[in-house]
């Protein structure tokens, strides 16, 4: 964590509305699946936004999530590494943003760095791992590991068809950008500038 003093006014109040956001049933889904589509003999965590916090910083676990979610030999990330230091494990996580914006999750819902390192916003790492399991379990390409019900399977097309008749209708229809040819008109609206008149 970094040396950051207790924050006051304003700054406390956005703070809080930001860990409001935090959801903790959310959380023990995400820990669920990160176990279960590493593969690996991961300690679960306990419960907690601190404790889910500490167990992904050093952003190992990240890695292998997102290595997990291609095909042996495909990996993004050539080398993860078991360090201690600092600057080593925020590279890391930013290894994996870069990796899961490739992916496809869009870059609205990536966090950034400090959210996770510094616990600022750990509701926004929720979202962006949220969304990369729904873009894993949309791909559908055997590498997604779990039960598909945790997360929401993205809409791949809406298409359409229209006729030619139908093509040749739309053409006549005013857009309302346009205007309007019903509705209010100025028959019978005085000039500018003239008196009203008072009766």
């Amino acid at each position: 964590m970094a040396n950051r003093g207790p924050s006051y006014g304003l700054s406390r109040e956005v703070q809080e509305k930001i860990e409001q956001k935090y959801d903790p049933e959310l959380e023990s889904r995400l820990v669920n699946w990160i176990i279960v589509q590493c593969g690996e003999q991961i300690e679960h965590p306990p419960p907690g936004r601190q404790h889910f916090q500490s167990w992904l910083m050093d952003g190992t676990l990240l890695c292998k999530l997102i290595n997990s979610l291609h095909p042996k030999g495909n990996e993004p990330i050539a080398k993860i590494s078991e360090s201690k230091m600092a600057f080593k494990q925020m590279e890391q996580i930013s290894q994996f943003l870069k990796a899961a914006e490739i992916y496809g999750v869009r870059t609205t819902d990536i966090f950034q760095t400090v959210d996770l390192w510094e616990g600022k916003d750990m509701a926004a790492v929720q979202r962006t791992l949220m969304a990369l399991g729904s873009l894993a379990v949309t791909k559908d390409d055997g590498c997604y590991k779990g039960d598909p019900s945790w997360f929401h399977r993205k809409a791949q097309q809406n298409r359409r068809g229209f006729s030619e008749e139908q093509l040749r209708q739309g053409q006549n229809v005013i857009g309302l950008q346009m205007g309007s040819n019903k509705g209010a008109s100025q028959s019978g609206m005085t000039g500018y500038g003239m008196p009203r008149r008072i009766i």
